[in-house]
């Protein structure tokens, strides 16, 4: 489960902003909107989390700020490769320091506060505190010194293993962490699981066709899911038919050694992995006619309703976490809310799942579907800087009493565009 996730220094994020999946002490929508751990943890948490804010405020860098962390610890890169990493430019004393990524998560019921700090050029710093018995444990740290070029660790008792090992082999641009989970830790391959396998992150470009496609390639279970679920969408949709054929080694790289060649194409054969050739959606006419219409031909709406439904029931039903931006591209405000229910409903989301996106739309900015502690809102100082906070700093009225969508159109909450006159003389 996600509880915490801080970032700075990183794009237009200049100091220190944090978005919070913890529950605050309201009882608003508790038994849909929120979860308690029955654990050692002793917290209660969000099924989702929205963040609004005008254009080029700084909601996507957030979003970013999660996928460069999650890239650096699952696709650390090369000897010769610069991190990722893209400082605030428009302040000398930023653009010339590290960025800083943290987040707090919960794994096998053991609480974790893992973040480090990196140039484009190597790791600042480096530091995992882990809670299992509820008490705080120092896993390790690691600091980067700059004149010797090389790191000084403090690893702590806790953390058992073959640690000299996995700190001489630890390079200067890569973390410990991934280093020593590669090298069979035990204690924190679970840590870098969560990061490759629970955290799932989507663009505004959202996922292709292909991961629900490949689940509609054969019939069972999963493909009646993603069927039903289009079905209760609302869209005209009886079956989905997927042409598929075998992997071509012809549209392999010229350059792929041929011993990977031949593994790719073995394994392919073994697990009856194929390539996806068309995607064909069957609807049924009023005369009990059944017709096909390619995918590509289908509006865009569909398309990305047909992309969303496989990760999304994946999701749900593993307990991931979803971090999506631009939730309402090309979706209908209804489908949007039909959507994030899921989330909010205990039987179609019995592993907790959670829910954190940005959007602009408005139609949902209300106390039946959110509670006020899941509303967030960014804003771009004067500085150029983005700014993140919670609708609870205001204070609002429960329930019916405040129309959240109007005060925060009227501006009480800030994060809204600010619109000059436009004038424009075109002369003869």
């Amino acid at each position: 489960m996600l509880v915490e996730f801080t970032v700075k220094n990183y794009r237009s994020i200049k100091d220190a902003q944090t978005l919070s999946l913890v529950k605050s002490n309201k009882n608003e929508l508790e038994d849909s909107n929120s979860f308690a751990l029955n654990d050692k943890n002793n917290i209660e948490l969000l099924r989702s989390a929205a963040i609004y804010g005008p254009n080029a405020a700084g909601k996507t860098n957030f979003i970013k700020a999660l996928m460069t962390m999650r890239k650096i610890v699952v696709d650390p890169p090369s000897l010769e490769e610069n991190l990722p990493v893209t400082p605030f430019i428009f302040n000398e004393n930023y653009s010339n320091s590290p960025s800083e990524f943290e987040v707090i998560f919960i794994v096998d019921d053991v609480r974790y506060q893992y973040g480090f700090a990196a140039t484009n050029s190597y790791i600042t710093e480096e530091w995992l505190i882990a809670f299992p018995k509820g008490s705080p444990q120092r896993w390790f740290s690691r600091v980067y010194d700059i004149e010797n070029d090389s790191s000084d660790y403090k690893i702590g008792s806790f953390l058992s293993g073959r640690k000299a090992i996995w700190k001489d082999s630890t390079r200067n641009n890569a973390l410990f962490l991934t280093v020593a989970s590669q090298l069979n830790s035990e204690q924190l391959k679970p840590i870098y699981r969560w990061f490759k396998s629970k955290l799932k992150l989507s663009n505004i470009n959202g996922w292709g066709p292909g991961y629900t496609a490949s689940q509609c390639s054969k019939e069972g279970e999963v493909k009646s899911l993603v069927i039903e679920l289009l079905k209760s969408a609302d869209f005209n949709i009886h079956d989905v038919e997927v042409e598929k054929e075998p992997i071509d080694p012809k549209k392999f790289p010229k350059d792929l050694p041929l011993q990977l060649r031949e593994k790719i194409i073995n394994e392919a054969t073994e697990n009856n992995i194929y390539e996806i050739k068309k995607v064909n959606i069957v609807h049924k006419t009023s005369e009990e006619k059944l017709v096909g219409l390619d995918l590509l031909d289908e509006s865009d709406g569909t398309q990305k309703m047909f992309s969303l439904a496989g990760p999304w029931l994946d999701i749900l039903k593993n307990g991931h976490i979803l971090v999506i931006d631009e939730l309402n591209d090309n979706l209908h405000p209804k489908l949007v809310r039909y959507l994030i229910d899921l989330f909010h409903n205990s039987e179609t989301n019995p592993k907790n799942a959670q829910l954190v996106f940005t959007t602009h739309d408005t139609t949902i900015l209300n106390q039946e579907i959110f509670r006020r502690d899941q509303v967030w809102f960014c804003e771009r100082n004067n500085d150029l800087s983005t700014d993140m906070y919670p609708l609870t700093d205001f204070s609002p009225r429960k329930g019916n009493r405040e129309n959240l969508a109007q005060s925060y159109l009227s501006g009480r909450y800030g994060a809204l565009p600010f619109l000059k006159d436009f004038e424009i003389n075109w002369g003869d």
